[in-house]
């Protein structure tokens, strides 16, 4: 830690006149990335100071604020921590119930509650605190708003609980906080009362897009890891490598470290060119990358064997530490909803009340699948999806058909599933994640087909290998999103799904598996 601090590590993007480096989305998402490779846990200790923790003054403080607290932060004497989750409230942050009160003289907030699970939690000096704070306006939806504090832990009233016992990022402190009667200076409000939802959110998107590039880092470690040991162990008179089996594990691991290294570095490309809409890709990314390294990591142990499942190969700890990645910073789930219903909303703008019918908070994240593929084209010059054939390099004729195929498919799909249900869409959650999964699928083609066509068109030494990575992945990928958006219209499939639909509703109502076992019937 000493070290990294000495480095600058603890202030990579505030700017230099703040005391830290100023680096670029695109540089910060490659120090992810090595870091992601060798220590998820310190990942987590540097991403939650600065990619959530500081992230707020840095993106809305005034210069007072910036000042005050940036340079410290960034020569790590502060540490940062984000204080959002709750014991009542995990994705749905619109639910916390930490109040702040304001005094009767206007000077400060007296702020109370509890945050549950916050990284840096034991160690941080400074908190980004979110809380409910009353408000003068008389209508239900203006009655209390969420305001964003600045929170210092020598602030009388403030303490953390000891660190929790974790299934992995062990190198990280995870703990919870309280306040009981803080007084926060009015001075140490983000933008203004009510403001705070929004910043939230804001934080947690600007935050999402190195997840994707620290996954990679990961990802080139397992697969370096199972390369090394599949061409070294020997078995039925020859080594590892030479059979179909492991072959076809590493291929699928090198496919998803390519779509996911594609997704990561065009995010920060375009948030690097002054971008302001970037939740959607990282959103996305985030589902797709987190997925993809847990897979990644469970065929590394598989090639491996009966060593992989010992602790000195030192690859359960990896698989312990990625699992938190489909949790935190929104929940895959949630994410997967938000994909297809904003999605939907954007290629059904003629369905009025859909968007008051999404009462989930989380609706902000704004995962619009239609956006995100148009501003991917836009980075190699695509403007509409039949035109994605003519500006692929042409070895990838046939993948930017392909691309151009799914996108209309989903088009027509989702204006059908909207003619169908209207608003009521947001109730077929199975349909819904079929939607996502082939926005998702489609996504990652178009981003595998630019990376491909830039290395084809530059000439580089590995631009054959990634022609084939792209062909690959979109042969598989347009097969998927094609059975995912028929599926989502099948009469046969619905029927399938309510079968499941009521096998889960009798477990629930039993609390336990149903079937009588078969040594007592």
């Amino acid at each position: 830690m000493d070290g990294i601090k000495k480095m600058g590590g603890f202030g990579m993007q505030i700017p230099p006149e703040l005391g830290g480096l100023g680096l670029t989305n695109s540089q910060y998402a490659r120090l992810g990335e090595i870091s992601g490779k060798y220590d998820l846990g310190l990942s987590i200790v540097m991403g939650a100071h600065q990619s959530i923790g500081f992230k707020g003054i840095l993106l809305y403080g005034n210069k007072e604020q910036k000042e005050k607290y940036l340079p410290r932060l960034a020569s790590g004497e502060l540490i940062a921590a984000y204080c959002l989750t709750e014991p009542t409230s995990g994705s749905d942050a619109q639910s916390i119930r930490c109040q702040a009160v304001l005094s009767p003289d206007k000077k400060y907030y007296t702020l109370n509650g509890s945050k549950l699970w916050i990284s840096n939690g034991a160690i941080a000096d400074v908190f980004t605190v979110f809380a409910k704070t009353p408000s003068d306006e008389t209508t239900e939806s203006k009655r209390e708003k969420i305001t964003a504090f600045i929170v210092e832990r020598n602030f009388d009233g403030v303490s953390s609980g000891p660190p929790e016992k974790k299934m992995g990022i062990k190198a990280s402190t995870t703990a919870a906080v309280y306040f009981d009667n803080v007084k926060v200076p009015v001075e140490n409000i983000l933008l203004e009362p009510g403001d705070g939802f929004k910043i939230a959110m804001n934080i947690l998107n600007n935050g999402r897009f190195g997840m994707a590039a620290a996954m990679t880092g990961t990802m080139k470690g397992l697969i370096q890891k199972a390369s090394e040991h599949a061409s070294q162990r020997e078995q039925f008179g020859g080594t590892l490598d030479s059979y179909g089996a492991v072959q076809s594990k590493i291929a699928q691991m090198a496919l998803q470290l390519y779509v996911t290294e594609s997704m990561a570095y065009m995010i920060s490309a375009n948030m690097d060119k002054g971008a302001e809409e970037f939740q959607l890709e990282a959103a996305i990314s985030k589902i797709y990358g987190s997925e993809a390294a847990w897979n990644v990591a469970d065929e590394c142990i598989q090639i491996y064997g009966g060593m992989g499942f010992m602790a000195d190969a030192g690859l359960e700890r990896i698989m312990r530490d990625l699992r938190i990645f489909r949790i935190f910073e929104g929940t895959n789930d949630i994410l997967r909803l938000f994909v297809a219903l904003q999605g939907m909303m954007h290629a059904g703008k003629q369905l009025k009340g859909l968007a008051d019918a999404m009462k989930n908070p989380l609706s902000n994240l704004g995962v619009i699948f239609a956006e995100g593929i148009n501003r991917t084209k836009d980075a190699v010059g695509l403007a509409t999806a039949s035109s994605v054939a003519q500006f692929a390099h042409p070895n990838l004729k046939e993948p930017a058909d392909q691309a151009t195929t799914v996108i209309s498919k989903f088009g027509i799909t989702v204006q059908d599933l909207l003619a169908k249900h209207k608003k009521e869409i947001i109730n077929h959650q199975f349909i819904l994640s079929r939607v996502a999964d082939a926005a998702i699928d489609a996504y990652a083609m178009v981003s595998v087909i630019s990376r491909a066509t830039r290395s084809l068109n530059l000439d580089l030494p590995t631009a054959k290998h990634e022609e084939n990575l792209c062909k690959a992945f979109c042969d598989q990928a347009s097969e998927r999103v094609m059975r995912n958006l028929a599926n989502s219209k099948s009469g046969e499939q619905l029927e399938k799904d309510e079968v499941l639909r009521d096998i889960a509703k009798e477990v629930f109502e039993n609390g336990q598996s149903v079937p009588v076992h078969p040594l007592e019937a």
